[in-house]
């Protein structure tokens, strides 16, 4: 049986697309999710893709986070479906409290678009089985508010548990805190990071296939489980 994999489009979702292509290519089957749906599809696991959700309005991720699909997407979340939000994505799990801390303006308040190094600081999750403890992958980042923020106790507990997934290399791109690129959740079904693992999957389009690993892990996990 195909591995099914949600993809949520949003008013404003710019790389759903290419998340789903993602999930194509990896070997699972994705499946469009529309904002105003409850009814997701059967599906086996969820991506919240990068973009501008609803213009970006009050803040990023704000309003996505009230929209019908994000009602189930919470449920199945924490009934254990693996959830994964790149960038906007990764603001809209913050929103809805799924993740801990939250995505502020870059600190020298610029939009950044570069390749991005990384360090896999947790092996542990639903969608980072396929890379080593350690590893470095260079993925694209791209944001203009992707630094990532929390209390010092949060940020302890976050260091304590191994719960940070992925730690920014080669200078900290936004000012993020303790160069905290991706964090999971307790279970460590739902991961979110600022990086776009989606547009490193090809040697054609992406710098690397660095990303790819996420979209493969997922899908092992799913089979196996």
């Amino acid at each position: 049986m195909t591995t099914r994999v949600g993809v949520v489009t949003f008013p404003g979702s710019l790389d759903d697309r290419d998340a789903q292509r993602a999930v194509r290519l990896a070997g699972g089957e994705p499946v469009a999710l529309w904002h105003r749906d409850r009814d997701l599809k059967q599906v086996d696991a969820i991506v919240l893709p990068g973009g501008f959700s609803y213009g970006d309005y009050l803040r990023c991720g704000a309003i996505a986070r009230f929209s019908p699909v994000m009602d189930s997407v919470i449920e199945q979340a924490r009934a254990g479906m693996p959830v994964l939000g790149i960038c906007n994505g990764f603001q809209v799990l913050c929103e809805s409290h799924l993740l801990p801390g939250a995505l502020t303006r870059n600190d020298h308040l610029h939009f950044i678009c570069r390749d991005q190094r990384l360090r896999v600081e947790n092996t542990d999750t639903a969608w980072t089985g396929d890379y080593t403890t350690g590893q470095e992958i260079t993925v694209p980042l791209k944001n203009g508010e992707g630094g990532y923020v929390a209390d010092e106790r949060t940020l302890d507990e976050l260091e304590a548990t191994g719960r940070v997934v992925f730690r920014y290399l080669g200078g900290n791109p936004n000012g993020s805190r303790r160069d905290i690129a991706g964090i999971t959740n307790e279970a460590g079904n739902v991961v979110g990071l600022m990086p776009h693992p989606e547009h490193a999957v090809e040697t054609l389009t992406g710098p690397t296939t660095d990303g790819l690993g996420f979209f493969t892990s997922i899908l092992k996990r799913l089979v196996n489980a």
